[in-house]
């Protein structure tokens, strides 16, 4: 192992484990336990941290993960920047966490917050949608009852049933605004059925629908509720090729590869009219934190990662309802 040379980079990565209240359940399965993958950076006796969840939709694992992050440690002891990062590493889950870090540990050095060495406007709070998980009909309305009284609810689907699903689902939530994800379990053949219960329903927007790469579909039907592009959408290279089939795109920094092509991305996006939604993944607020900046020119916010924990980190976002506000400084940036 070699040794970092004084006043360099030193990186540390690890792997957590935090609980989930009860299940989160979405088309492709349920579970437990939140794993996410830190990566702190230090210099000076000054740390900066990031975290991310690896996807195994894009083949990732938290080991996978971790062992990239660590490998990041010999460029970083010779001098690799944030920017030198976008292209050492592909995009994904372990370069958000690095990239994360190292904006973090850039604020720091700066002895001031991170939007403002980005040039960006200060993050003011945002309503977050809050998710219900996929279940029965009668399961979906029982949680969405109890949640009736948040301005957002993000509602999963699953396929076949799913007319019944969200008409459940706003016959226990009339007031609150609806969005679904269906994770790519709707096919051509339930597809128009399925955009009109959610019309009927006053949903706003409806994420990925199809299969990613099987998505055509979408370009030759009316669309009666706006569609945003997920598993179909990573970076901004992807953005071209979604003209005529979505309406929105969600960035998660799990996919872009962190913060700095996430923000690249969001101007990429409404430069081409696309509307913006920022998602994430279930995990704590320090991976939520950086999303913070994105979300200020997002016309959806989901970021209620931490609200489905059984508990989140100290000093995490501050939460009121569904108002979540941008982190303090002890957090992250």
């Amino acid at each position: 192992m070699t040794s970092t040379p004084p006043g360099a980079i030193s990186l540390t990565g690890r792997l957590e484990r935090w609980p989930i209240a009860g299940t989160f359940t979405i088309s492709r399965g349920a579970k437990t336990e939140a794993v996410v993958v830190v990566a702190e950076v230090s210099q000076g006796g000054l740390i900066g941290r990031g975290e991310c969840v690896p996807y195994p939709r894009y083949g990732e694992t938290p080991e996978a993960t971790l062992r990239a992050i660590q490998a990041m440690q010999g460029p970083l002891a010779g001098g690799m920047d944030r920017i030198a990062l976008q292209a050492r590493m592909p995009a994904g889950a372990a370069r958000n966490a690095l990239d994360c870090a190292l904006a973090d540990l850039e604020a720091k050095r700066a002895g001031t917050r991170i939007w403002n060495l980005l040039g960006r406007p200060a993050p003011e709070p945002r309503t977050t949608a809050y998710t219900i998980s996929l279940g029965t009909p009668e399961a979906m309305a029982e949680a969405t009852a109890k949640a009736s009284h948040r301005a957002l609810l993000k509602i999963k689907l699953g396929g076949d049933g799913d007319g019944a699903r969200i008409a459940a689902v706003r016959k226990a939530a009339p007031a609150s605004e609806l969005i679904v994800d269906a994770n790519e379990a709707w096919t051509e053949h339930n597809l128009a059925a399925n955009l009109a219960a959610c019309a009927d329903a006053g949903v706003t927007l409806i994420e990925q629908p199809l299969p990613a790469g099987k998505d055509e579909a979408l370009a030759r039907i009316k669309r009666p509720v706006a569609v945003c592009a997920d598993e179909s959408v990573h970076d901004r290279a992807s953005l071209q090729g979604l003209r005529g089939r979505y309406d929105a795109v969600n960035i998660k920094l799990d996919k872009t590869g962190g913060l700095t092509e996430a923000l690249a991305m969001a101007d990429a996006a409404h430069a081409l009219g696309f509307e913006i939604m920022i998602g994430c993944m279930v995990a704590t607020s320090l991976a939520m934190a950086p999303a913070m900046l994105i979300a200020q020119a997002a016309r959806f916010v989901d970021l209620d990662g931490p609200l489905l924990l059984a508990r989140d980190r100290e000093q995490g976002l501050r939460y009121e309802g569904s108002l979540v506000y941008p982190p303090d400084a002890a957090l992250w940036g």
